[in-house]
């Protein structure tokens, strides 16, 4: 459930953003011509791309380029809430603000990989200051204009390439709207162990839930559920033969959220649930 979603514009376009919601809340966040900073004040957040996945925690943030997303977000113990702050860049907007003195960060270099899509940050002392000064002006919006949003815009991007996290930070901005192109293949064989619904799947790979199906089935030959169904199994199998991880920690690293579902659906499998499973081929009895 969203309590709260504010937003602080330059040139048409959401430039702040800061939101309080309730978890559970999923969504999709499709970028194919965006980028973002996204910064988390309370709880966290679990973002998969086109084949990456990324979480981020309380004081830290996610720095993302244009891809496809899929993004859970996580409460805070605390508060029960998530909280967070979001920049988003779009080429017009940097081209309008930098039409004279474009950072040398943000040029792309020919011939170079578009790299990863996502990279996290540890929050250092002047981007948190940084953050606090946006949260006053979302409480105090009388006092914001296109110029002081522009002068904003121009000191996260020179914060940014001062971190720590520079390295990554560049290796990202001089890609920004480069995107990374993946086939339809590519994009299942890298989610296949993760915890997403054939919507959020086919909202990835950017099609229907119907386009998406008929392309699993005549790429996979088989239904999607059916076919990821058995990969995970067959994977949990292998972890109960080779690993010593307890049952709940291999059911959720193979994609199930609830441990008593996984029991179930391993047995008919199977024949057995993972824990009889288990002692029968590691040659242990009851």
């Amino acid at each position: 459930m969203v309590l709260e979603h504010k937003t602080l514009d330059l040139f048409g376009k959401m430039l702040f953003e800061k939101a309080v919601i309730r978890p559970p809340f999923r969504r999709p966040n499709p970028m194919p011509n965006e980028a973002c900073f996204l910064y988390i004040l309370k709880g966290g957040v679990r973002t998969v791309s086109s084949v990456e996945y990324a979480h981020a925690e309380e004081k830290e943030a996610l720095l993302m380029k244009c891809d496809s997303y899929y993004s859970r977000m996580l409460p805070s113990q605390i508060t029960g809430t998530y909280e967070a702050v979001a920049v988003h860049f779009y080429p017009e907007v940097l081209k309008k603000v930098f039409s004279r003195d474009t950072p040398s960060f943000l040029h792309a270099t020919p011939g170079r990989s578009p790299g990863n899509s996502m990279v996290k940050l540890k929050v250092d002392i002047l981007l948190e200051k940084y953050f606090d000064s946006i949260l006053f002006y979302f409480a105090n919006p009388d006092l914001v204009s296109d110029e002081l949003l522009i002068l904003k815009l121009r000191e996260l991007l020179l914060l940014l390439d001062n971190t720590g996290n520079a390295p990554g930070i560049r290796e990202i901005m001089s890609n920004l709207f480069t995107p990374r192109t993946f086939s339809y293949k590519e994009i299942i064989e890298a989610h296949l162990y993760a915890n997403l619904t054939l919507e959020e799947l086919a909202e990835l790979t950017k099609l229907s839930v119907s386009s998406f199906k008929r392309e699993f089935r005549k790429i996979y030959r088989d239904s999607p559920g059916k076919y990821i169904r058995d990969k995970k199994l067959t994977k949990a199998a292998e972890m109960l033969h080779f690993t010593d991880l307890n049952i709940s920690e291999i059911a959720f690293d193979c994609g199930f959220n609830d441990v008593t579902n996984f029991s179930v659906t391993f047995k008919e499998k199977y024949g057995n649930p993972p824990s009889i499973y288990r002692m029968t081929r590691s040659g242990k009895s009851l």
